[in-house]
């Protein structure tokens, strides 16, 4: 589980899973698969800028797209968001994510892993006080979302 935050796509997936998305967006007709495996490419490419554009394209299928992968969503938000050091964000997913899932062992690693990161750089005392004051009331509407879709 420790390179999953280190984990760097090969740039042969990268450039096959982007010609397939700029094929299927000159179409004017982008898959939710297409575009996730885009972005999942992208949150694990060794380039800041990717990982940007995986998690604004995971944010979009999240926020605007069917319940097929929004927990695969929130997972990888939360892996890219770690990966450019936005570790109260990473927190953020990772909580939301065990509010509908608590006992889910991928995910309480992966919160381990952020939170290791963050006292190895320092950051453990600001994460605590922007996450209670900022993230609060995102992270209480991603798990309200979670668990409205895992009813359906």
């Amino acid at each position: 589980m420790d390179d999953v935050l280190d984990e760097i796509v090969s740039s042969d997936d990268l450039k096959k899973f982007e010609i397939k998305y700029n094929e299927q967006l000159r179409s004017s007709s982008v898959t939710q698969k297409v575009q996730f495996e885009y972005a999942w490419c992208l949150v694990r490419s060794k380039y800041p800028a990717d990982i940007r554009k995986g998690i604004v394209l995971l944010e979009d299928l999240y926020n605007n797209h069917g319940d097929t992968e929004k927990r695969d969503c929130i997972y990888y938000l939360a892996i890219g968001n770690a990966r450019i050091k936005e570790y109260t964000k990473a927190l953020q997913y990772v909580r939301a994510f065990l509010q509908v899932e608590p006992g889910n062992p991928q995910v309480q690693q992966l919160e381990k892993l952020i939170k290791k990161k963050m006292e190895k750089e320092g950051l453990v005392g600001m994460a605590v006080a922007g996450g209670v004051i900022i993230g609060l009331a995102s992270v209480l509407g991603l798990g309200i979302a979670l668990a409205k879709n895992n009813r359906s």
